[in-house]
């Protein structure tokens, strides 16, 4: 039999709220390829480039382990399902480090 290879199987997003919210707009982090499940291209094709930005208007899971978003590229038209790990915030909210500095940055010093 046959066993299925998953990233990491400890992870479940799915545990956590989405990453990414309905019509947050995001940026892709690398260039994203048809893997033969977007209709009406060919495999390979270019779907979306390294840094197009689109909004999130699905979300959806994977293998009960993972949460899939739905993201509409206004450049192309194309609506692409993409993990979080592929994806980042525009206004950077996502990003955990920017949400430590607000919080560790100081409230400035008046004299």
């Amino acid at each position: 039999m046959t066993s299925i290879s998953r990233e990491d199987p400890s992870v479940c997003e799915l545990n956590e709220p989405p990453r990414f919210l309905y019509g947050q707009r995001v940026r892709t982090k690398r260039t994203i390829r048809n893997d033969g499940t977007f209709c009406g291209k060919d495999v390979g094709d270019v779907l979306a480039k390294k840094g197009e930005e689109g909004y999130v208007c699905n979300i959806g899971t994977f293998l009960q382990q993972y949460y899939i978003f739905g993201v509409e590229f206004m450049l192309t038209g194309n609506k692409v399902g993409m993990k979080a790990k592929e994806l980042e915030a525009v206004d950077g909210d996502d990003d955990d480090d920017s949400k430590k500095k607000k919080k560790a940055a100081p409230k400035g010093d008046e004299e």
